[in-house]
């Protein structure tokens, strides 16, 4: 029955919120309320079931460690830490400066980072990392990198070509493929899914001061499914969330419609008001099921560093990106949201109209400001 009266809200209102109101009874809101939180868990499962994440080594917990903390490293140059770092939220103050003078060549390791999987699916895919150099002017004429793996063998990766189109004292950002031809190895030994730390070599042409910086080392491009790292979680969050929102909503308009109604003279009880209240508040059930379809049918988007690890530009660029291919799921959504809003604004009118007998203008009127002052006091609240 009630279910039936559900249904009848959303193609006869007139006629269910006649019966409801003559005979008010709880359950067919509570069966709302209910059936919303069931959805909006759907919505979120089918949202984060198409969000992956990218993961780093370092995780980002404790930032990019690797280049915070100088015992990490070993060179034939002074190490020390510096506070001209890559301004990003995932990159900490630091950065780690070498610093050499009369010299043409800076030698530098990360040291006991591993073992590091590079092989296979689930394994990081890419290495990125910054670098800068203030002192000499130009160049290095030649740089390296070299993946330490087992019995003393590593892959080796060229760097000059890279560098020559670099910037002096500027953050140049260096992203390689791991496992590609660009990486030959020195010995049968070296393996992918065991690399122990990283070598850095930069030659200059000329003997010199040199002071080089190296900032925001990771590994990367593993990423993980947020259905898969934190679905629990999510559900449970957004099943408290999604209660919340329709309790706050639900006692609000109906506390709102129960006023202005009893305020222009209505003759209302407060019992009717919230029961068929609640049944109009279908709408906010049936958008959940629309937003659901719209991410279930939504292609997989993937978040990478660029974009969490908060650096001006790159992660306005990766954000762009995400927006251009998530532009028909938010065109879906945002369209839904606006028929949501007109819909209940009628739902909210006729039911005043029943509940009051006032005629159409002011019940519209009442319906209206109710809604849209839910919408104001939900915004604050809980931000929706």
């Amino acid at each position: 029955m009630f279910a039936t009266d559900i249904l009848k809200v959303i193609y006869a209102p007139h006629k269910a919120f006649k019966d409801i109101i003559q005979n008010p009874k709880y359950f067919g809101p509570i069966l709302i309320v209910i059936l919303f939180i069931a959805a909006s868990m759907g919505s979120t499962y089918a949202a984060i079931s198409k969000t992956y994440i990218e993961k780093t080594l370092p995780d980002g917990k404790l930032l990019d460690e690797w280049t915070e903390n100088k015992a990490f490293w070993t060179s034939n140059a002074n190490v020390a830490e510096s506070y001209d770092s890559i301004n990003g939220s995932y990159y900490g103050n630091k950065s780690i400066a070498f610093s050499i003078t009369n010299n043409t060549e800076v030698l530098a390791q990360l040291k006991d980072i591993g073992p590091v999987n590079c092989s296979g699916p689930e394994a990081y895919s890419k290495l990125s990392f910054r670098i800068k150099w203030t002192s000499p002017e130009t160049p290095p004429a030649n740089a390296s990198i070299q993946l330490l793996s087992t019995d003393s063998s590593d892959f080796s990766y060229n760097l000059t070509e890279a560098l020559s189109n670099f910037t002096y004292n500027v953050w140049n950002n260096l992203t390689l493929p791991l496992i590609s031809d660009g990486w030959p190895n020195s010995g049968s030994a070296a393996s992918w899914d065991n690399i122990t730390g990283l070598k850095l070599d930069f030659a200059w042409a000329d003997s010199s001061n040199i002071t080089l910086l190296v900032d925001g080392v990771f590994f990367r491009g593993n990423f993980k499914s947020l259905l898969e790292s934190a679905a629990t979680a999510f559900l449970v969050n957004y099943a408290f969330l999604a209660f919340t929102q329709i309790l706050l909503v639900w006692v609000i308009l109906t506390g709102l419609i129960y006023l202005m109604g009893r305020g222009l003279g209505g003759s209302v009880l407060w019992k009717p008001v919230l029961i068929v209240i609640g049944f109009a508040l279908v709408t906010m059930v049936i958008q959940s099921l629309v937003n659901m379809v719209a991410y279930l049918g939504s292609p997989t988007v993937h978040y990478p560093l660029e974009l969490i690890g908060g650096v001006k530009g790159e992660s306005d660029i990766a954000f762009n990106a995400i927006l251009e291919q998530t532009w028909l799921v938010s065109q879906i959504m945002r369209f839904t949201q606006i028929a949501v809003y007109v819909w209940t604004i009628a739902l909210c009118s006729l039911a005043v109209r029943f509940l009051t007998a006032f005629g159409w203008a002011k019940s519209f009127l009442i319906g209206t400001a109710a809604y849209l002052i839910t919408l104001l006091a939900g915004s604050f609240l809980l931000g929706f």
